[in-house]
């Protein structure tokens, strides 16, 4: 029988890394430029207190997923612990961890979408090494982790991607983890002998790839030792990297240089009664207040950022309308620029402003698409001025005059029974019009002309 459980680590969203004040940044940074002494052990360096924002952003994370937070009240004290291994990417010669032998996680007997949590804590990331270069980035070393552990109730590596696309999208809404910086998973796999830790994997294809690798694999061994893989994606296959250490190995002790936590109840109790929506609250909220298909929902709800975007344009805007806008427009040139509404400046209000001139006829769709491209990455206040929409009939007749002058071929197509002709046509007058041409008078008159 496949039993599968699940490391999952996530970069927790501080400003500052755990035990210092270098910034907690690695990812589109050069090499080594948010290093001090402390994340770069150097002898004598000792930890500053541990970043409070981090072991908070962890509480949340631990209420969201319905665990039970270890407090004081009952009678339990966080204790942080040296895990010693020797690996290039550890500068101390151990991590600091609220993990390990007689260690108390920061919380645990959670559950997310059935599947019960074991246990959860907070930890120091290491340094990034590279195996084939050989070079390390310490920019990650220090940063605040968060490690969720499951029991081993995961059956196939199509039930794991499901559930991992659901925790990230649960952990965006609490707004608690770096998306950007991805995560970090660990999986242990297990058929019919000891069970094998495939390490530090950071892309759900490659977790599904190495989850179906091994189990195929240990399905044609007959006896399969307790182990450390690595997976090889050139290769699509798992590789050894060690035997697997049992919690003596790691010489766990607890760190004379870092304090004993103690959380509160109060605290534990009010960031439960202060969490946001779940995106399946947002969902059932956004189908039953707006009115709109459970399909464009669902990908509305995928993104906290677009989906509370489209929140704010439907208190001035009718939500089918909005929708279109939302779903379409903005996700097009989003996608187009290769960025998120995130790391960019568009001002709900200046949206709505946009819309609205389209609504009032002030100006028309294409040019509002048109204006809308400006809109990266920051949004302005739009404006008729210099762009209202072309009524006119004398003015657009003029127009097309000259387009079908132009376009004699287009026009014989049409006439032969070719309808796409007439699109091409219309759309030569809004490029003449400089996209000012109002849509349906311009359809009318080519109509006209082309019937005489």
């Amino acid at each position: 029988m496949v039993k599968i459980g699940l490391e999952v680590h996530g970069y927790l969203k501080t400003k500052e890394k755990l035990f210092c004040r270098c910034k907690a940044s690695s990812e589109n940074t050069r090499p080594n430029i948010n290093i001090c002494p402390v994340c770069l052990g150097l002898p004598g360096a000792k930890p500053m207190l541990p970043n409070k924002e981090a072991l908070k952003k962890t509480l949340q994370v631990a209420a969201m997923l319905n665990s039970k937070i270890n407090t004081l009240q009952n009678n339990k004290k966080l204790i942080w612990q040296r895990k010693h291994y020797n690996w290039p990417d550890l500068p101390k010669g151990y991590q600091d961890t609220m993990s390990g032998s007689y260690s108390i996680p920061v919380a645990e007997q959670g559950e997310f979408l059935g599947i019960e949590i074991t246990e959860m804590h907070l930890e120091e990331d290491p340094a990034a090494w590279n195996p084939e270069t050989g070079t390390i980035d310490y920019n990650r070393s220090g940063h605040p982790l968060i490690e969720i552990v499951t029991e081993p109730e995961f059956t196939s590596s199509e039930q794991v991607i499901n559930w991992i696309k659901q925790l990230l999208l649960a952990l965006s809404y609490i707004k608690a983890v770096k998306k950007a910086a991805g995560i970090k998973v660990d999986v242990n796999v297990s058929t019919h002998g000891e069970r094998v830790e495939i390490k530090n994997m950071n892309s759900l294809a490659n977790i599904k790839q190495a989850i179906e690798y091994e189990i195929k694999r240990q399905n044609k061994e007959k006896i399969i030792k307790r182990e450390t893989r690595r997976y090889d994606s050139r290769k699509q296959k798992t590789q050894p990297m060690r035997e697997k250490e049992q919690a003596a190995d790691y010489r766990f002790i607890p760190d004379p240089d870092l304090p004993v936590i103690k959380v509160q109840n109060k605290l534990a109790n009010k960031l439960k009664s202060h969490l946001p929506e779940t995106p399946q609250e947002k969902l059932i909220k956004i189908i039953k207040k707006h009115k709109i298909k459970e399909r464009q929902a669902k990908i509305l709800i995928s993104n906290l950022e677009i989906a509370e975007f489209f929140e704010k344009i439907c208190e001035k805007v009718d939500a089918k309308i909005a929708s279109k806008w939302v779903l379409v427009e903005l996700l097009r040139i989003l996608n187009y620029n290769k960025t998120t509404l995130d790391q960019v400046d568009i001002k709900p209000e200046h949206f709505i402003e946009l819309i609205k001139l389209v609504q009032t006829k002030k100006i028309t769709e294409l040019k509002a698409k048109q204006i809308l491209n400006k809109f990266i990455p920051k949004s302005f206040k739009p404006t008729a001025n210099g762009q209202e929409t072309i009524k006119a009939t004398a003015e657009i007749q003029n127009i097309v005059d000259k387009v079908l002058k132009k376009n004699k071929k287009a026009v014989a197509d049409y006439l032969e029974g070719k309808q796409s002709a007439l699109n091409f046509l219309i759309g030569q007058v809004m490029r003449e019009s400089n996209r000012r041409a109002d849509y349906k008078t311009t359809r009318e008159i080519i109509l006209g002309e082309l019937g005489k």
